[in-house]
């Protein structure tokens, strides 16, 4: 399987026609394909669920079209069969619309009942002596949050 990339005037003026196969874009993104996997072990370890415990897998994100990415994370669970039913983009644009109900305060009865909470999604710290970053705040801490610590300069 193959497709025809065709960019009119990429640079200066020129234009760029190429054609790629699916094994040459699987290999080209490989490094990128495996991020995914880390990045779904590292939320089930931050959330403290084995893989085993996860009922279904709901695929969202234009991404989640790829077939690579698709028999990565079928493997990932040992062969559980990734729900695709639902519409990736519209996935993604109910969330935001369920998001802006509970910011805005919208009485829905729907999301009413459904607690929102917003967290750092990378530690922050600062650097001390010897170049080494100490950690104030956590990732997936929930925000607004408060910590106390003493330094000397």
């Amino acid at each position: 399987m193959q497709t025809t990339i065709e960019i009119d005037s990429l640079y200066e003026g020129i234009d760029f026609y190429t054609t790629i196969t699916r094994a040459r874009f699987e290999e080209m993104n490989m490094d990128l394909f495996l991020k995914c996997i880390e990045a779904v072990e590292k939320f089930l370890q931050d959330a403290k669920i084995d893989k085993r415990q996860v009922h279904d897998v709901v695929l969202v994100g234009g991404s989640m079209r790829i077939p690579k990415i698709q028999n990565m994370l079928e493997d990932f669970f040992n062969g559980k069969e990734l729900c695709k039913s639902i519409n990736p983009d519209e996935a993604v644009a109910y969330g935001a619309a369920v998001q802006a109900a509970i910011l805005i305060g919208e009485g829905i009865e729907k999301v009413q009942d459904l607690l929102l909470l917003d967290v750092t999604p990378l530690s922050l710290g600062l650097e001390t002596a010897g170049g080494i970053m100490t950690t104030l705040i956590s990732r997936n801490t929930t925000i607004p949050t408060k910590k106390e610590y003493i330094f000397s300069t």
